[in-house]
């Protein structure tokens, strides 16, 4: 009986898969400020050519740079491990299993881009990278990628998330990152959300828009993000691909597959290579979970949006709680996005990717319960994850269903024990949906004359 489902350093993917060469309609293209479609030129002042190209790009299969698969060598291939004491204690007939992308040294998914992005920005002649971070992993995952290229990363945290988790912070100062609060002082756009919100705990399309402005500022700085975009959740199907092949080893597949979704590249990097099996009639169902306090594929709007806060981004078609939205301060700092993954929302939109929203309290009872079992202790996002792959494998024990089941484990939650010890000490507590908050956030949208059916 394995537990841990290996495979060797020669088997780390050579090419990032591509989910626009499989989507049964072309994907919707982003807009600029007059509502027409834009082109790579309006990228350019703040991503470098190759990455703006595979933004763009339907092409199948975009070869990994043997540069970034030098570094992805630390950690990748990364174990697949067969739930069996989680089984045994929900006393399931379904099989669990789950990819630990908590093997890498920033302990989460992320810096599966981050050393990617920071390649092709250092290719590119860029000294400099800004960015945003919510929870702090994707922040010290960039800051681990521009110490592996030779790149000043300056990271804007949400404020909230930079109070409760200190120690996100000083990985980023370890690896020579500075970081800021986010709002801060420091620009237009954080200043303007002060003026208006002087005690605003922040959120990431505040945090984007000043990590946005700063690098669009400069020439020699360029701006990475950890989520959202089409480049971005390209870089992450590394961890599906892997888990494929780890789940032939042992003469198995999936019947769902779970992952937290905020922004959508912990979703689409496990879920977009299985995706491609989908769509050639084989029985697979995606599931992105998110909370119940930020629902934007749940409850959100599918219409075009700006991905930051203050409105310096192009406009993407995606679901939206309006970019306004600040979200309640829930401990899954990385799930606070007012909107989501155009990618993933399309595909959600024709009912090719489903979706389900988590309340707090349950994601961290599935924590707990994972962590008594297994032995890992779960980052607040996975735990979204862990606790959807709970409800389903306890309905396979009422109907008798022998289902397989998979989830992304996306990051270890070492550095969140104050939410763990808040919530054993009965001090946490569910957010109810603002539904009166995300109303008025969403009176803002942008009016674009572009189709948006």
């Amino acid at each position: 009986m394995k537990t841990k489902i290996l495979l060797k350093e020669a088997d780390i993917p050579t090419h990032w898969y591509n989910v626009m060469a499989d989507m049964p309609n072309p994907p919707t293209p982003p807009l600029g400020p007059d509502g027409n479609p834009v082109g790579p030129e309006a990228l350019s002042a703040i991503f470098p050519e190759e990455l703006i190209k595979q933004e763009m790009s339907a092409e199948r299969w975009i070869k990994i740079p043997d540069e970034v698969r030098d570094v992805l060598r630390l950690w990748r291939p990364s174990p697949l491990y067969r739930a069996r004491r989680l089984e045994q204690a929900l006393n399931t007939p379904a099989k669990i299993y789950y990819k630990n992308e908590a093997v890498s040294p920033a302990g989460s998914h992320k810096p599966n881009t981050a050393v990617a992005q920071a390649y092709y920005n250092k290719q590119a002649g860029i000294k400099r990278l800004t960015t945003e971070t919510g929870a702090g992993q994707w922040g010290s995952s960039l800051a681990l990628a521009g110490q592996m290229f030779g790149l000043e990363v300056e990271v804007y945290m949400v404020k909230i998330s930079y109070e409760q988790k200190p120690y996100r912070r000083s990985m980023m100062h370890t690896w020579g990152a500075s970081v800021y609060p986010s709002p801060t002082d420091r620009t237009n756009a954080g200043r303007q959300i002060l003026e208006q919100h002087p005690n605003s705990q922040g959120s990431l399309g505040i945090a984007i828009s000043e990590a946005v402005e700063l690098a669009a500022g400069r020439d020699d700085t360029n701006y990475a993000l950890g989520s959202v975009l089409n480049h971005v959740l390209l870089h992450q199907t590394v961890i599906g691909e892997e888990a494929k092949k780890q789940l032939e080893l042992v003469g198995d597949y999936p019947d769902m597959i779970f992952a937290p979704c905020g922004g959508g590249s912990n979703f689409g990097g496990i879920a977009f290579p299985f995706f491609a099996d989908k769509a050639a009639g084989q029985e697979v169902q995606l599931v992105a979970v998110e909370p119940t306090s930020c629902p934007s594929l749940t409850k959100g709007l599918y219409a075009y949006d700006f991905g930051d806060a203050i409105g310096l981004t192009p406009l993407l078609k995606m679901y939206t709680l309006g970019h306004n939205f600040v979200p309640p301060g829930i401990h899954a700092g990385g799930l606070r996005y007012h909107g989501d993954s155009a990618l993933v929302s399309q595909l959600h939109h024709e009912g090719l990717v489903d979706a389900l929203a988590v309340p707090q309290l349950e994601t961290f009872e599935a924590g707990v319960l994972f962590a008594r079992t297994e032995g890992i202790i779960p980052a607040p996002e996975a735990t979204h994850a862990i606790a959807a792959v709970i409800r389903e494998a306890k309905r396979c024990s009422e109907r008798g269903e022998p289902k397989t089941l998979l989830f992304n484990l996306s990051g270890h939650g070492h550095f969140d024990m104050s939410s763990y010890d808040r919530f054993l000490a009965g001090e946490l507590r569910d957010y109810d949906y603002p539904e009166e908050a995300i109303k008025e956030s969403l009176a803002d949208l942008p009016q674009v004359k572009f189709p948006q059916n």
